[in-house]
């Protein structure tokens, strides 16, 4: 990618914006770029020269398919001030390749003339002067463009396939920025992380989408849908370009880079409710109750499980709900020590057990109270089929579990009162290979009893399904146990594991950690960190449980990043 211009004024697009409405639709494609083994190791310092240089090389091979993309795309504007603020971006592109050659030579030697456009630059730049040529499904041919309207199209369709490269370039930078510390004067990259964080790249990024909305204006939904297609495919390339940088030192990420399935094994643990999904199992097994329950004025069946009308179900469920939620307050209070304390896994092991004496009082509440009686198995299936799952999680198990050659196994432990809803809803994404260990509703004829049988209902609980699954395995291989969740609950496991992850943004959870001593670590930040640790030859980077600190992701995204890259 280009040298950043010189700032030419920032203008920011509205919040609904086409460009602004792509990059948040895309953002998974932004995270792979983020994730690749070259951001991180130039995030670290460690990128070897040799890579850099070569990567550097290729920006003349895009300033020079810009500078022609915009030249295009002006004679195809029809609006004088359109007309005006693409000449001002094609000159700052201009100015950039000037400036190109005072920058290589700060490296060392002229390399440029030496290394040929590599495949991957080569794709997105005729990808780019393709489409500023018109070159696009669903236009005339080029040269048969007879109205200025048409010709405008091309102009939108050349910014759609721009745009996203300054958008992504200037989101690197500032996330890389963010990362440099302010007494390290040695970085090698500073000047590069802050050509792309500056002021002017970021100002001209904002008036390249401002002038995307603005070609766009006119144009019809299908015209639209191919500018998505177009910003979408310039991601992707993107994407290829960065996993294109040959890297010959050893990096931390993906995981599966130096996995060898003949010897390694990933032990992949989840929780599931609100790890897994956007709504708690136990509100939508209340919802099924309440809905299927006979209405107060109805004769029920004789010979059938006498029920609850639905609502009694209602009232019953929300003052069992209050009652948990008051009690669970008061309980993560009287856990917290004193004062804050260095990490010490025992002592947060002895502290949890205050919290499974109360997990198992408030189930045996609900057993009592009849809340669960006369579910239907289908109705509690078909939940589970319908059942909306976080974005990118059913992605990443697929690609976990379908992959052989990863030799992974992957476990859910869940406090879910119904393993039968966490299978239902991972066997209609093709996860039946998924292992589930949670409680499970007793049925009678295929209808609820009320009865709960307890598998898995506490932080005690699931820790020691955690020994007993690793305790199992053959010791053949070499574990790599990764456990992902979101709650208190989970906190044993997370820190048993050698790789913690901690998505969602439970207070409670930041509450007992920070008091014992438990850093919480952005995932990216950690893994650079964990790449500047790295030795030659690998050995100065294990992951290793029990070592206090989790690694905290926005979404399943990032995790998927983390192990398989793109």
């Amino acid at each position: 990618m280009a040298i950043p211009p010189k700032s030419v004024g920032a203008v920011i697009p509205t919040e609904d914006g086409l460009a602004s409405r792509f990059w948040i639709k895309f953002r998974r494609e932004s995270l792979l770029s983020l994730y690749s083994p070259f951001v991180v190791c130039l995030a670290s310092g460690t990128l070897e020269i040799d890579t850099f240089r070569h990567c550097i090389a290729q920006d003349v091979h895009f300033l020079n398919s810009f500078a022609q993309a915009y030249e295009l795309a002006e004679d195809c504007a029809d609006d004088d001030d359109a007309k005006l603020a693409i000449s001002k971006l094609r000159k700052g592109v201009l100015e950039a390749l000037k400036l190109h050659n005072s920058f290589v030579q700060e490296w060392g030697l002229d390399f440029v003339k030496e290394c040929p456009i590599n495949s991957a630059t080569l794709k997105y730049t005729e990808f780019v002067l393709a489409t500023a040529s018109g070159k696009v499904e669903g236009l005339k041919a080029p040269g048969k463009l007879d109205t200025p309207f048409e010709k405008t199209k091309i102009a939108a369709y050349t910014l759609g396939a721009m745009t996203p490269c300054m958008r992504l370039y200037a989101f690197l930078g500032k996330e890389l920025e963010a990362l440099l510390d302010p007494s390290e004067h040695d970085h090698p990259y500073k000047k590069w992380i802050g050509n792309y964080s500056s002021e002017g790249f970021q100002a001209t990024t904002l008036q390249t989408e401002d002038l995307l909305d603005k070609l766009s204006v006119s144009l019809t939904g299908e015209e639209l849908n191919i500018i998505e297609k177009l910003y979408h495919q310039a991601m992707k390339l993107e994407i290829e370009f960065f996993y294109a940088q040959t890297l010959t030192q050893p990096t931390v990420i993906p995981l599966t880079k130096e996995h060898d399935p003949a010897r390694d094994r990933f032990m992949i643990f989840s929780d599931f409710d609100l790890t897994c999904t956007v709504v708690d199992s136990s509100a939508i097994l209340a919802e099924i109750a309440i809905v299927t329950a006979p209405k107060s004025d109805q004769n029920q069946p004789e010979g059938q499980i006498t029920r609850m009308s639905s609502s009694e179900l209602r009232n019953t469920w929300g003052e069992l709900s209050q009652q948990y939620t008051e009690e669970y307050e008061q309980c993560i209070e009287s856990m917290l020590p004193s004062k804050k304390e260095e990490f010490n896994y025992e002592t947060l092991h002895t502290a949890l057990e205050k919290l499974s004496d109360f997990e198992k009082r408030a189930n045996s509440r609900v057993i009592e109270s009849g809340v669960l009686k006369g579910l239907n198995f289908e109705d509690i299936k078909r939940a589970g089929e319908r059942l909306i799952l976080q974005d990118g999680c059913t992605n990443f198990l697929q690609k976990i579990v379908k992959d052989e050659n990863l030799n992974a196994n992957v476990h859910l432990l869940s406090y879910c009162w119904c393993g039968d809803l966490i299978r239902a809803a991972f066997s209609s994404g093709g996860l039946d290979v998924v292992n589930i260990h949670a409680n499970e509703l007793s049925f009678q004829e295929s209808v609820s009893t009320g009865e709960i049988i307890m598998e898995v209902q506490s932080p005690i609980d699931k820790i020691e399904a955690f020994d007993k699954i690793i305790q199992g395995c053959s010791d053949d291989k070499r574990h790599l146990t990764v456990y992902i969740g979101d709650s208190v609950g989970d906190l044993l496991c997370l820190l048993k594991a050698d790789i913690g992850i901690v998505i969602g943004s439970s207070s409670s959870l930041r509450t007992v950690g920070d008091h014992y001593g438990v850093s919480f670590v952005p995932l990216f930040p950690g893994l650079v960190k964990k790449q500047k640790e790295y030795g030659a030859d690998g050995s100065c980077c294990i992951w290793k449980g029990q070592s206090g600190i989790l690694y905290t992701a926005s979404g399943w995204d990032d995790i998927r990043a983390l192990f398989l890259g793109h």
